[in-house]
């Protein structure tokens, strides 16, 4: 059995499938798309339209990159507040045309530099978050790796959403709860293991419907299996009109969090 602090070492692997990966294998006739038409492309959030299966649909991801050169592009998968603009572009454009959305996630968080904090990070998160509790089209969400704070959360306000059984969601990293709490990021697994951030976690919270096992020496086999189920849950989804699947979304998020007293 793995701790979570193991865990969250798999979700960084160098060499886990990014976000591309996913997109090439689960969708035919891609066109990716550009730009947050206000400031400028971000690499870290990649979008386009393709077909599942019969099914046309908008894609939307978190790429950390697959090499050195793509990962400074990229910054390492933590996006710029245009990434985030881009995105929720792409996602008014899907409710446009009846476009189910399906996004994938794997950063540690936002981009938290200088330049970012100017163009408006906190406002671009935030109206991602606003916009797509009540988008009038299906949303499912994948973590396929680490899901970190609100730079996650920014594409992750889902009808479904899954983690693959490696991948991590968390309100923060384990180093910096360490940092805060103790002052000492080497108590990072203590904080991982205290954080309930696993797959596992996020599924008994109700925060994830399912758990998808990891197998990447067959990742063909795998993303078939996951494309059965997308098209499964794309169909049970749009047999509701445009507000019911809106609220339904809206309601899944109402009841996280909720506790009794015994």
């Amino acid at each position: 059995m793995m701790t979570a602090y193991e865990r969250l070492q798999a979700a960084r692997a160098q060499d886990r499938p990014t976000s591309r990966a996913y997109i090439e294998q689960l969708f035919t006739e891609r066109t990716e798309l550009h730009g947050d038409r206000k400031y400028a492309d971000d690499a870290a959030v990649i979008g386009g339209i393709g077909n599942l299966g019969d099914i046309p649909v908008t894609f939307i991801g978190i790429e950390r990159g697959r090499n050195l050169q793509e990962r400074i592009a990229c910054k390492f998968g933590c996006p710029m507040p245009e990434g985030y603009r881009k995105a929720l572009r792409l996602m008014k454009q899907a409710e446009k045309f009846s476009r189910p959305v399906i996004c994938f996630v794997d950063t540690s968080g936002a981009n938290c530099g200088e330049e970012a904090e100017e163009r408006g990070q906190g406002q671009a998160i935030a109206d991602n978050l606003m916009q797509m509790m009540g988008l009038q089209t299906p949303i499912i969400t994948i973590v396929i790796g680490e899901g970190g704070s609100g730079g996650a959360l920014g594409l992750s306000v889902a009808n479904r959403l899954y983690m693959l059984e490696n991948a991590v969601f968390s309100v923060i990293s384990p180093e910096g709860c360490a940092s805060i709490l103790w002052e000492d990021s080497t108590k990072a697994p203590d904080a991982a293991a205290c954080l309930k951030i696993t797959a596992e976690d996020m599924k008994r919270f109700g925060v994830a419907e399912d758990v998808i096992v990891e197998n990447f020496d067959a990742f063909e086999t795998m993303c078939e299996d996951l494309k059965k189920r997308l098209l499964q849950d794309i169909t049970q989804l749009q047999q509701f009109d445009k507000k019911e699947v809106a609220e339904k979304r809206y309601q899944r998020f109402r009841k996280l969090g909720r506790f009794s007293e015994v």
